[in-house]
């Protein structure tokens, strides 16, 4: 039975409904009508509406044409929270665009527009207290206090000394200042006022200021090439390739401070958490006489933190927001610049729904807002350079160190030949040794690269050749002697270290290989007068922990830096003579068609990592493959030559960047149901997929099984990426796999495992 008002509600035919995404851990979507009284109501809209027995909020995707099958179904939007879209058009006009690019639902990408703390509002009121010094005491009432209440004496004192006469209850003490506070303020002295606060990440930290540093002629002319297309209304996504230490990062801030000088705001991207304090620092310091112009995303923040940060960036009291992919979402207002730093870097794809890719998002967000995007990089993905050389992109270079330092000298060490010393279990070279105890010597820095967490890379049995493996994953559990456990490294189960082999039962089970650990390990026994800090995934896990440490080797308190990946990439450290790569054969052992490419970006980028002072830097890599293009490319820093050979070979075999290529994966626990259900499918993607478009025969994927359930993939080639998601998503939908099969679809796949 229709109410009166859903009755009057469909006599009029400019009535409309919208398209409501729920806010919830689900993506639920409904329709609601528009009531008569409710005006304005656009995408991007938060509202409130009911849902079953109760009220729900909800954020407004689209507004659709009414319809007759609607007339008394719809059930009506309550309120309109606020007249302002939370999503600006462009963002909405890129949340549908990459919905369809990459075969997502649409309501995911709103999710990453309007994070949740957003979305629930609960955060939103943060307040404390604030006392501030109205009148000082007179030289008696001064003595007289200091007598019968030195406490309220203090806090008289602690605000004289303020620089603007005021503070927090919490600087004061906390509750237990509020009582002779509160005395006070009867007497007339000071006033307590109840304030907005706004909880910001990088509290208590000191950022001195900086000045515009004096370019050199390369970078002047980058400087200048960007400005001129931020002024232009013609524009192309430029390439900024620099080589280690060429001075980019003083491009980027000189960018961002012309582009707030002409009103509008600046979003930077970096590819690791890890790295976002650093630029953070150079930003802040950069632009301190603009107090709160730089607002920092990323997911370690608190939800009270994102929230203020949010809120911040789209109320546009932030002018510049940093933060890895997910911050290009940042609600920015009159965007006129994007950078994405480390443009290469393999972080800036998403690997969990929805699978995007941050850098060529940040080139469309670009377009969309009549933005300038800068893409920097010593190695540019192939990618890149392949719309560089193809005119699709500008491209401006950078071929020198600013400082004017060459490039540092790189050994490549075969350790085939290198003597077994069981001392150092084959991990640290004579050479490296040596090369490290002279830096300790003269007080120089080191940095020492190991892409492998952990102890030990496997538990294995000599007599029988069983490894230890995950129980939920078909992967062998690492060592790690922190927490005495086995651990995957994949979904992070753990497991006592048996003593004799669940197999054959001998009692002669061992370690097998070295992670960052075991290494840690070695070099205090070789080393035991140097300060050594490990920097992995394990310690990343504490919050700060990264920041901490790199704060310590910058200010020389440490002359070993270990660490995986992370400490590869951007980091700018003056003290650093010597950088020593432990395996680099690592990274060209994955069944991956980039793997070769992941390999000489790191060695390329850990390499720069040296003689970017005053003094010469040396590189020793230590490899078994010596002769691997990657290893002899990277030795020569030639980025352009191993570029013309990878390019050509994925030229000659077909892979990006010449075409896209998805992975489609499907997944069970049940392995016989995932294989006959991925063959299933494929015969249907063979029969009706037009010819453009090319499927692999399904095998196992690379790791079998991952998070207790089997996984079966084929890869999909085609020269449109739009009609890999349209034509594959129709078979996915048609062909009704029931519960028990998770099918995913990853659009320009950049990873294969």
């Amino acid at each position: 039975m229709q109410t009166p008002q859903q009755q009057n509600l469909f006599d009029e035919p400019a009535v409309r409904a919208a398209r409501i995404l729920i806010d919830g851990a689900s993506d639920l979507v409904f329709d609601y009508a528009i009531p008569p009284g409710i005006e304005g109501i656009l995408p991007g809209c938060r509202v409130e509406i009911p849902l079953r027995h109760h009220t729900a909020t909800g954020t407004v995707l689209e507004i659709t044409e009414p319809q007759d099958t609607w007339a008394g179904s719809l059930k009506l939007i309550r309120r309109l929270i606020a007249p302002e879209p939370l999503i600006s058009a462009p963002l909405m006009e890129m949340a549908r665009w990459a919905s369809q690019y990459y075969a997502a639902p649409i309501e995911q990408f709103i999710r990453c527009i309007v994070p949740e703390p957003v979305r629930q509002e609960k955060h939103s009121e943060k307040t404390h207290k604030v006392v501030r010094l109205l009148a000082k005491p007179s030289q008696e009432d001064e003595t007289r206090l200091n007598k019968r209440a030195p406490r309220q004496a203090s806090i008289l004192h602690l605000l004289a000394e303020s620089p603007d006469r005021t503070l927090t209850l919490k600087e004061l003490g906390g509750t237990a200042a509020l009582t002779p506070c509160r005395a006070l303020e009867k007497q007339g002295y000071l006033t307590i006022t109840e304030e907005e606060q706004h909880r910001d990440p990088s509290a208590g930290e000191d950022y001195l200021p900086t000045s515009a540093l004096k370019l050199n002629e390369e970078q002047e002319q980058a400087l200048k090439a960007v400005v001129a297309d931020i002024e232009h209304a013609d524009k192309k996504p430029i390439l900024l390739q620099g080589v280690t230490g060429s001075g980019k990062t003083e491009v980027y801030l000189q960018a961002v401070e012309h582009t707030v000088r002409q009103g509008k705001s600046a979003l930077i991207l970096v590819p690791e958490i890890s790295l976002t304090p650093q630029t953070l620092q150079r930003f802040k310091s950069r632009f301190s006489s603009l107090p709160g112009s730089v607002a920092i995303l990323h997911s370690s923040l608190s939800d009270g933190e994102r929230f203020d940060e949010w809120h911040s960036i789209r109320e546009g009291t932030a002018r510049i927001a940093i933060g890895p992919r997910s911050a290009v979402f940042a609600p920015l207002r009159n965007l006129g610049l994007i950078i994405v730093d480390e443009e290469h870097d393999g972080s800036y794809k998403q690997e969990s729904a929805p699978r995007y890719q941050g850098r060529d998002l940040a080139v469309l967000r670009a377009k969309l807002e009549g933005a300038t995007v800068v893409l920097g990089s010593a190695t540019p993905s192939l990618e890149t350079l392949h719309n560089a050389r193809t005119g699709k992109y500008a491209t401006l270079r950078l071929d020198r160190r600013a400082d004017g330092q060459t490039l540092p000298l790189i050994r490549i060490l075969d350790m085939r030949t290198e003597a077994k010393d069981k001392k150092y279990a084959g991990v640290l070279s004579e050479r490296l040794r040596m090369a490290i105890d002279k830096r300790l010597a003269r007080g120089e820095q080191t940095i020492l690269l190991l892409n492998r967490r952990g102890f030990a890379r496997s538990l294995q049995c000599p007599d029988c050749g069983h490894n230890v493996t995950c129980a939920h994953c078909a992967l062998p559990l690492t060592y790690h002697i922190t927490e005495d456990r086995l651990i995957c490294h994949l979904c992070g189960y753990r497991a006592i270290v048996p003593r004799e082999c669940p197999e054959c039962r001998s009692s002669n089970i061992l370690l097998q290989g070295f992670g960052t650990q075991k290494v840690e390990a070695i070099l205090n026994r070789a080393f035991p007068q140097a300060r050594l800090q490990r920097i992995d995934a394990d310690i990343s896990r504490r919050k700060n922990a990264v920041r901490d440490i790199l704060g310590q080797f910058r200010a020389r308190k440490l002359d070993i830096l270990l660490g995986t990946q992370m400490i590869a990439k951007g980091l700018d450290f003056p003290g650093v003579t010597l950088v020593g790569v432990l395996n680099a054969d690592l990274g060209l052992c994955i069944p991956d068609l980039r793997a070769s490419e992941r390999t000489f970006q790191l060695l390329t980028q850990v390499a720069g990592r040296a003689g970017r002072g005053d003094l010469d830097g040396e590189v020793i890599i230590q490899t078994f493959t010596p002769h691997a293009a990657a290893i002899q490319f990277a030795r020569r820093h030639d980025t352009d030559g191993f570029a013309d050979q990878e390019l050509d070979l994925r030229r000659q075999f077909e892979h990006p960047p010449y075409v896209h290529l998805a992975v489609l994966t499907l997944r069970s626990t049940k392995e016989e149901l995932a294989e006959y259900s991925m063959h299933t499918l494929y015969r249907r993607l063979v029969k009706n997929l037009p010819p453009d478009i090319l499927v692999s025969e399904p095998a196992p994927a690379p790791i079998p099984k991952a998070y207790g359930q089997y996984r079966f993939q084929s890869t999909i080639k085609s020269h449109s990426a739009r009609r890999i998601a349209t034509c594959v998503s129709q078979e996915i939908a048609a062909m009704n796999a029931g519960d028990d099969i998770i099918i995913t679809l990853d659009i320009d796949a950049y990873s294969f495992m």
